[in-house]
């Protein structure tokens, strides 16, 4: 490109929870000037929709129904990132516990991953400077033509500890379950499971400190850009 711009890049970055997936993505977009999009937030914002009008989310016939119905918009300054339902800022709504033991249930209904799909590619297709998606799903299903995949990995042991770190104070063995349990349910739902795309580079984080991750990822980043 003229006047040496670095060319836009798509980078999907997939992975269970607790292993540093969202603060790796939003500091390796801060650091290279991409935008940031958090998917599991997008589902958050939908299954808190749900619960708030009522809707059952023990019936996937209901959640379909009402799939189409809820305006969802992401903002993705990685150092601001929001997300607002019909108007309304639901960033810290959606991180309550209740809407985390729904969310599973919730995204392994096909006509809310069908619309969700289609609002993260309309946002990472509209990103001028390139953009970093995270998620469980996004270099398989939602973006299969990402210039650069990676899948984050952890033990579960190193997962809860980090999980139960930021639920200050939660018991490390209850969270350990609840992530086997949530991995076991979005590895194994028909609809986009959680999967490590066959061209993505696997990082196992587990020794690894957040410094570290990111810095890794940002090299895989630099390299893929220099390259196209």
């Amino acid at each position: 490109m003229e006047n040496g711009a670095a060319q836009p890049v798509i980078v999907a970055i997939d992975g269970p929870s607790g292993t540093g997936k969202s603060s790796t993505s939003k500091a390796v977009a801060a650091q290279l000037g991409l935008s940031y999009l958090d998917t599991g937030a997008q589902y958050r914002a939908i299954t808190w929709w749900m619960v708030t009008n009522g809707i059952d989310t023990d019936d996937p016939s209901a959640i379909a129904a009402a799939a189409g119905k809820p305006d969802i918009v992401s903002g993705t300054d990685p150092s601001n990132p929001t997300i607002t339902v019909d108007g309304a800022d639901v960033a810290a709504p959606i991180r309550t516990q209740e809407i985390t033991t729904k969310v599973s249930a919730v995204s392994a209904v096909s006509e809310v991953r069908a619309r969700i799909t289609e609002l993260q590619r309309s946002i990472a297709a509209t990103a001028e400077q390139g953009i970093v998606v995270e998620g469980r799903d996004i270099g398989t299903t939602v973006l299969p033509d990402a210039d650069l995949k990676i899948f984050l990995t952890a033990s579960p042991e190193a997962r809860a500890a980090r999980r139960s770190g930021e639920l200050k104070g939660a018991d490390v063995n209850a969270t350990r379950e609840a992530l086997i349990k949530r991995d076991a349910a979005d590895s194994s739902r028909k609809t986009s499971p959680l999967a490590k795309a066959d061209d993505a580079v696997e990082v196992d984080t587990t020794a690894l400190t957040l410094a570290q991750v990111i810095e890794c990822v940002v090299t895989l980043v630099e390299e893929k850009r220099a390259a196209k």
